[in-house]
């Protein structure tokens, strides 16, 4: 373990004391969990040694622990985003300090845009595989053997079950699909999108990648969801736009707080 994680670990183990088997990563328009955790502790990320600064408005930039029906877990609330700095580990301190604390399971979270018309925005979709069109991989550079990661099930698929039980039985509208990550910040154009769609994609989006990659990495078991706030470039008329996506994920907010309560208190209950 390097300094800047042993003092990452070091200042958050001090703050939030016992360990935490779960951690999620709470993407645009996705703090409601955060509000809803009873006896938080907030440490914001500019605090922490090696932590990185989110310079997207929609993302608080905490580590927050606290528990949800009884269910300890800890959060990232925020992300920062490759597209920010061009630095894909940027999330490499923040996820080998989950590790370190505990965290055995890692739950990601996203704003997505749509290539399905029956994958409406407003619903939650869980991510089964990606497509990495970035060409950008957090683990160029690192050196040893471990480097090569497989990523045959990158996306657990004990884990992705146990997250379609949840949807049935909150009754949360979930579908699923591959992730296709683009660099952004730019919204992909017509053509990629149509490009996509033939390669296999499902869903689009500027984040979560990097982060599966250095979870898998770290040996954590990991899974996703998106929350969709748009249909993709040239499915619709209207413009896109971030204030677009933080108004569509503020309205399917309660369909994800739905599925993410029963989950947590089900991974809590009988874990994996």
């Amino acid at each position: 373990m390097s300094t800047e994680i042993d003092k990452a670990v070091e200042f958050v183990r001090e703050r939030v004391g016992a360990q935490k088997r779960l951690g999620v990563v709470l993407g645009s328009g996705l703090g409601g969990l955060a509000d809803v955790l009873q006896d938080p502790i907030t440490i914001p990320y500019e605090q922490i040694p090696g932590f990185p600064l989110s310079g997207v408005a929609s993302h608080a930039g905490a580590v927050i622990a606290g528990h949800l029906k009884g269910a300890p877990l800890i959060l990232l609330a925020g992300r920062s985003h490759y597209y920010e700095h061009g630095n894909a580990r940027a999330m490499a301190v923040p996820i080998e300090t989950l590790k370190a604390l505990g965290v055995e399971t890692l739950i990601l979270t996203n704003a997505a845009g749509s290539l399905r018309k029956d994958v409406p925005p407003g619903s939650a979709s869980l991510i089964t595989d990606h497509i990495n069109f970035s060409g950008v991989n957090p683990l160029i550079g690192t050196q040893g053997n471990e480097r090569f990661v497989d990523l045959s099930d990158a996306y657990d698929p004990a884990l992705c079950e146990r997250i379609r039980a949840a949807a049935k039985t909150s009754g949360a509208e979930l579908h699923e699909g591959v992730y296709v990550w683009f660099s952004g910040p730019s919204f992909e154009t017509p053509a990629e999108i149509r490009a996509v769609r033939v390669l296999g994609g499902d869903l689009v989006g500027m984040s979560t990648v990097p982060e599966v990659i250095l979870a898998r990495y770290a040996g954590l078991r990991v899974s996703a969801v998106s929350l969709i706030t748009n249909y993709a470039a040239g499915m619709e008329a209207e413009e896109l736009s971030h204030a677009m996506t933080m108004k569509v994920a503020a309205e399917g907010a309660e369909n994800m707080m739905k599925l993410f309560t029963t989950l947590i208190a089900d991974l809590h209950a009988n874990p994996l």
